[in-house]
């Protein structure tokens, strides 16, 4: 995953609306859901809705598949997945090598 990438999910997910439509669709896995369902259960008027739809389309954050008149969107899990990768890949680089202490069930764990 290139930094853009991330600044875009990243970017898409800090608006409140959008992070909430986005955690909604994770709970539906790969079923997905359809627009009404998702503005009447989250309680977003349906044009708001289209507009945080695109744009979290155009970063990639969602996907969507038309059946006739149908549309159902659905989480792009991958993509989650790889920016968490995109986060983790440097974790404790930096870390002193000397430390032999083993870490309790609290401490970050690489």
């Amino acid at each position: 995953m290139e930094m853009f990438e991330a600044l875009d999910a990243f970017s898409s997910l800090s608006q409140e609306t959008r992070l909430r439509v986005f955690k909604f669709l994770i709970e539906y896995g790969c079923e997905g859901q359809m627009p009404g369902v998702i503005a009447t259960k989250l309680k977003i008027p349906d044009n708001t809705l289209s507009f945080h739809l695109s744009h979290m389309s155009k970063a990639g954050l969602v996907t969507s598949i038309k059946e006739g008149r149908s549309i159902t969107y659905f989480a792009n899990t991958d993509l989650v997945e790889n920016l968490i990768g995109y986060l983790a890949d440097n974790c404790c680089v930096r870390e002193s090598k000397s430390k032999t202490k083993s870490k309790s069930a609290n401490e970050r764990k690489c």
